[in-house]
């Protein structure tokens, strides 16, 4: 595991964690992993979400060409084994810097911006993750995760990942790629909502994966414990295309479907301060979890 993702997990947890007092005036959110639950059964048809023609987009060809992001994973063994890899390149591109923004917040950019020293944020190994994936063929998204007390705290209720489509295991799969995890459970790799669950019910046998293979276990526990109070409430856009010269999709005027547990209230602001107004809510964890077309 890489010394700088260990010192920014540390510095994380310690700002989150170390003092009560934080959390009695509610600064930062509370490590508290509660139990929540979404229904399973209805569809929504009129969902409809976007992704690229990987073999048509020119926008992923030049990521793919540009980065030999083909090359990178052309002899690898099988799907899962190249998740892993454009995982762990996605996550070693910069050092996260938690308040630097690229001028577009596109992969081409971020990865331009990068090269000449800039550091970003958790949001831009998102992007550049879940658009490397699609480059190769690879339906994944950027993935937004928020705690139970988005609304009352002041700083760090939100962190953003990805997840891919495994063909594999046909199956929505989360990723990290600031930290370049994968979490799995008996083998199989974890979404968003399971991972939540198995951190709550099953925490001693999940394990994190990465193109190295298992990782440390001590590094291991504490992104648990970390994480854990992230996976509340989950939002993905409906267009997670990367055609510039195409209208952003929508669904009624809303660019993104929110999961929230059954039983709780919408959010409707985040950090005290930011509007969420862009979003549909649902839940119903098939309308989240639908197959890409």
């Amino acid at each position: 595991m890489n010394k700088n993702k260990v010192l920014t997990l540390c510095w994380m947890i310690f700002l989150s964690s170390c003092s009560p007092f934080f959390r009695v005036i509610n600064y930062k959110p509370s490590n508290r992993v509660s139990e929540i639950n979404f229904l399973d059964k209805q569809i929504t048809q009129a969902y409809r979400f976007y992704y690229s023609d990987t073999l048509g987009n020119k926008y992923l060809r030049e990521l793919r060409k540009n980065y030999g992001l083909d090359t990178l994973t052309l002899n690898l063994p099988n799907e899962i084994e190249k998740i892993k890899t454009i995982l762990h390149w996605s996550s070693s591109k910069w050092k996260h810097n938690g308040f630097n923004t690229p001028s577009k917040s596109d992969a081409l950019t971020i990865l331009k911006e990068a090269s000449a020293g800039k550091q970003f944020r958790c949001v831009e190994y998102g992007i550049l993750a879940a658009s490397s994936l699609n480059s190769i063929g690879i339906h994944a998204r950027v993935l937004g995760l928020k705690t139970r007390d988005v609304e009352k705290v002041k700083r760090g209720a939100g962190h953003v990942v990805a997840e891919v489509y495994s063909q594999e295991y046909s199956k929505w799969i989360f990723i990290d790629p600031q930290f370049d995890v994968l979490p799995t459970l008996k083998g199989i790799p974890l979404n968003a909502v399971e991972f939540q669950k198995a951190i709550l019910i099953q925490k001693q046998d999940i394990e994190l994966v990465n193109s190295e293979g298992k990782v440390d276990s001590d590094f291991s526990k504490k992104y648990i414990n970390w994480i854990g109070k992230y996976l509340y409430f989950f939002d993905i856009k409906f267009d997670q295309r990367n055609d510039f010269d195409v209208d952003e999709k929508d669904y009624n005027g809303k660019t993104s479907l929110m999961l929230v547990p059954t039983g709780v209230d919408n959010p409707l602001v985040f950090q005290r301060k930011y509007k969420i107004d862009n979003c549909i809510y649902t839940n119903f964890v098939n309308d989240f979890y639908i197959k890409p077309n």
